[in-house]
């Protein structure tokens, strides 16, 4: 079979261009090929509109959206670019398209559908989860008896009751509506990110593994998956995921981050004294200069060198700070004094830094060490999904840990009940609670 050929080939619908993009990305040559032949397109007339729409595909949605804006009265053109915004976070202008489309096409379940989703989104933005259930729900209740079977009008239902707290009954939904339509993208991440936070682990896996199979496969269900396979031991298939994400978006940090964790789990080497004492020692770094009583001079001239932590500072050695203006021996002697106090000084490599750590009484990492609340966070073995999400919040030790809420952690990414009842039960055994628990 002849590959898709944007210039040419007849695109006579989004669903069309849905099995194509498939296609398209179904090899790396024929990508690359497909994003060179979308290039070479003109900009103005239907080479514009194929350009736009191949843009699209090619994941290019700030140039897809800018160059269909010309088409709107092609209902693909319009279709896709509608689409095109929701990618970019621009629900209110998508909301606009769709709405048109549905008027225009009532009986079809699909315009109607990302017309509603776009709503939600939007007031979601705006005015938080209740205000958009609210308005989700008294769209649902206008729209025609026919759409509510359809997969859109199931995906919806789920939608307004995920956002009211009732998570087993937009789970059940959204497995309606994946029985409807086993390929619909928002539904099958919906179902996996919620399925994830209520320990439906086997349920989530399966929404994910179908989602990367329609490809492209987006980077946050490709990092998803791949903190659900580390949680079940699968280090090659997790870090396979995140090395996918770490070439196609080079800019995710992320991705590279769990990459390297994950590799490191397959080498099955783990040293918990050394990266306690990383823990401790980034703590440290991480401390304002502004937390120490310096001069008026000091403290200006440090501000004028953008040395705003203690980590900063370390990376100085003596005759930088001396060569610059007004930064005498007196505002040297003063930061040196600060340095000595944390075990730390100038010019001072990381690898001699971590072998500080426990040295002394002005060794990085003071107070009592036989309270609880001082230990590291390392110290509870936490599973990966648990641990990276309280160093997320910035937590390193137990007691700063205990400074958080149920709800607080509940509302990060990729933290769920089941890291929840794990993550209390490990500080039980310190005799420590999270805050507000009785």
């Amino acid at each position: 079979m002849a590959p898709f050929d944007i210039a040419s080939d007849p695109i006579p619908s989004f669903g069309s261009l849905l099995t194509e993009r498939a296609d398209v990305y179904g090899r790396k040559d024929s990508f690359q090929s497909f994003s060179r032949q979308v290039e070479r397109l003109e900009d103005g007339g239907d080479p514009g509109r194929r350009k736009g729409l191949g843009m699209w595909m090619a994941g290019r949605y700030e140039e897809a959206a800018a160059l269909l804006a010309a088409h709107e009265g092609d209902d693909v053109a319009a279709f896709t670019r509608g689409n095109a915004l929701m990618s970019l976070g621009r629900a209110g202008e998508a909301r606009a398209i769709f709405e048109r489309l549905s008027e225009k096409y009532p009986d079809e379940p699909r315009p109607r559908g990302a017309a509603l989703d776009a709503l939600c989104d939007e007031a979601l933005n705006k005015d938080g989860e209740e205000a958009a259930a609210d308005a989700l729900e008294q769209a649902l209740a206008a729209a025609p008896q026919p759409f509510h079977p359809s997969a859109e009008g199931r995906y919806l239902a789920g939608r307004v009751a995920e956002l009211r707290g009732e998570d087993e009954a937009a789970l059940e939904a959204y497995g309606q509506a994946r029985d409807v339509d086993g390929t619909h993208r928002r539904n099958l991440f919906r179902l996996g990110y919620l399925a994830e936070r209520a320990g439906h682990e086997d349920l989530a896996l399966e929404a994910y593994e179908v989602l990367v199979r329609i490809l492209p496969a987006d980077a946050s269900v490709l990092n998803n998956l791949g903190v659900l396979y580390e949680d079940l031991g699968r280090d090659q298939d997790a870090a396979a995921c995140y090395d996918m994400v770490a070439k196609t978006y080079p800019m995710d940090g992320r991705a590279r981050l769990y990459l390297r964790d994950a590799l490191a789990g397959m080498e099955m080497y783990y040293d918990e004294d050394l990266e306690r004492k990383e823990d401790r020692l980034n703590q440290i770094l991480r401390t304002p200069i502004t937390d120490f009583e310096l001069s008026v001079r000091a403290r200006n001239c440090l501000a004028k060198m953008d040395i705003v932590t203690l980590g900063d500072l370390v990376k100085k050695t003596e005759n930088e700070l001396l060569t610059y203006k007004n930064f005498g021996e007196t505002s040297l002697q003063e930061i040196k004094e600060i340095l000595t106090s944390k075990g730390l000084r100038l010019g001072m490599q990381r690898e001699e830094a971590v072998h500080a750590i426990d040295r002394g009484p002005g060794a990085v990492g003071g107070g009592d060490p036989n309270d609880p609340r001082n230990k590291s966070i390392t110290e509870l073995k936490l599973s990966i999904r648990a641990r990276r999400t309280v160093e997320n919040l910035g937590c390193l030790t137990l007691g700063e840990v205990t400074q958080h809420s149920e709800d607080e952690l509940l509302g990060m990414p990729n933290f769920g009940v089941t890291s929840l009842l794990e993550l209390k039960g490990k500080l039980s055994e310190y005799g420590l609670k999270l805050k507000g628990e009785d």
